[in-house]
């Protein structure tokens, strides 16, 4: 039976927190019901100025486990078959996660960031290419394209949504574009539709980065199968966590076999013992079978709890949308399924009398609400410059092209997206629905009491 987390007795209801109009404080702009904690006179006071927080239990915790999961993995010991030359989990794994997502094949990797570098590597990138990406994304996307000495070639982002602006690729494509690795982040998707439309046209392989996206949809169809191979993530904030582990998934066999060779030091699935040929290059990129019995378990829980998460995302967003300033992402249209590996939303100041985001973070954290400011702009990140700065990158581009690669590399909506976003973690989409409450309850104690705080 799995393990219950804590949960919290909500300190106010909904209904009590938004009231009726008549009682409602007007502070600027901003409403605060007399009911609400914030209002009471034991919870008048921010909890970052001494006050009584909002929350004060924890969210639950991650990863959720259970006898299952410790038998998977001993099952694993005392077999005495521990990677998958010699046991079959790996491709147990392989044959239900292929199932799960709707897929033809998979590959079980080390890592995510392991399937995206082996599924560039097939594909032929390297030196001298150009692969697009988008900037807001965690850096194993463009460190995977400097690994194989290509450029990241930076597509802008719509700020309604966190995704990549499908409206803009056309604009960066070039002469040397050979691949578009598009990012299905947070748990939502890209616009597919349009995403496949410039790819096609332009007979350009479709790289999808599903690493926070599992049972993520559009229009009905899981993600991972929209483009030549899918790449997802099993690393340990993951909504299918073993720690550490990837996988590629791809309707093209073929794909999927040289996947598997390049995965394997470049040998091929036949070959076995003391045949020490090679069929191509390649790295040790295997699952282990411990990571692959861990998942397998791990997966039998992972339709609940996504089944979950949309449900409080879904209820947080109404609560949320209410409060002026707070602008939770939209999806697209054709995203049938958010799987919300993170909750993001966008924080206007203006609204909270001018409270910059990190005090806002500051104070939402008091409150026992934790929440992060996401990435900050990849394509201007320092590690670029030094990267094309050496030797290697130097001789294959030269300092002209380097140079103009750096005069377009503006993305300007992304930068503002950086400056505003607000992230919650999946895990706290995992209790009661006066989880949800409370954190609505946070923001607004703290819109109600902003000037006071930006005076502190």
């Amino acid at each position: 039976m799995e393990r219950e987390t804590k949960q919290n007795t909500p300190a106010v209801s909904r209904r009590r927190f938004l009231g009726a109009s008549s009682l409602i404080v007007s502070t600027g702009g901003a409403g605060l019901a007399l009911g609400s904690p914030a209002a009471r006179g034991d919870l008048d006071k921010l909890a970052v100025l001494g006050g009584k927080p909002i929350k004060s239990d924890a969210f639950p915790g991650w990863p959720v486990e259970d006898s299952t999961d410790e038998n998977a993995v001993a099952e694993v010991v005392r077999s005495g078959k521990w990677y998958r030359g010699t046991g079959t989990k790996v491709l147990k794994f392989e044959q239900l996660f292929s199932q799960l997502m709707d897929a033809k094949h998979c590959l079980a990797t080390s890592s995510g960031t392991a399937a995206l570098l082996t599924s560039l590597n097939v594909m032929g990138i390297g030196p001298g290419d150009e692969v697009i990406v988008p900037p807001y994304t965690f850096v194993a996307c463009v460190n995977v394209i400097l690994a194989c000495h290509a450029l990241p070639v930076f597509v802008d982002t719509d700020r309604e949504t966190f995704q990549l602006d499908a409206s803009k690729l056309e604009g960066v494509i070039t002469e040397h574009t050979a691949a578009i690795m598009a990012v299905q982040l947070g748990g939502s998707t890209f616009d597919v539709d349009a995403v496949q439309a410039v790819a096609r046209k332009h007979r350009l392989p479709l790289l999808e980065d599903s690493c926070q996206s599992h049972l993520a949809e559009w229009r009905g169809h899981r993600t991972g199968s929209f483009g030549t191979a899918g790449c997802f993530s099993f690393q340990a904030s993951k909504n299918l966590n073993s720690g550490e582990g990837g996988a590629i998934l791809t309707s093209d066999e073929e794909f999927r076999e040289r996947c598997y060779t390049f995965h394997n030091n470049g040998r091929g699935r036949v070959q076995r013992g003391e045949d020490f040929t090679y069929a191509a290059q390649g790295l040790n990129l295997r699952l282990t079978e411990f990571q692959a019995g861990l998942l397998a378990s791990q997966m039998t829980r992972l339709e609940a709890q996504s089944d979950r998460r949309r449900a409080n995302a879904k209820y947080l967003t109404s609560l949320l949308r209410e409060i002026p300033g707070i602008t939770p992402a939209k999806m697209y249209a054709g995203c049938t399924r958010n799987a919300y590996h993170l909750y993001m939303l966008r924080y206007d100041p203006a609204q909270f009398t001018g409270l910059p985001r990190k005090t806002f973070l500051k104070a939402l954290k008091a409150e026992g609400i934790p929440a992060s400011a996401g990435y900050a702009p990849l394509n201007k990140d320092q590690f670029l410059k030094r990267t094309f700065a050496t030797r290697g990158f130097q001789t294959i581009y030269g300092k002209e092209r380097l140079a103009r690669w750096e005069q377009n590399n503006n993305c300007p909506a992304n930068d503002r997206l950086c400056s505003e976003a607000v992230w919650f973690t999946q895990n706290m989409l995992l209790g009661p629905r006066s989880d949800m409450d409370q954190i609505a309850d946070a923001i607004r104690k703290i819109q109600h009491h902003a000037g006071e705080l930006a005076k502190s």
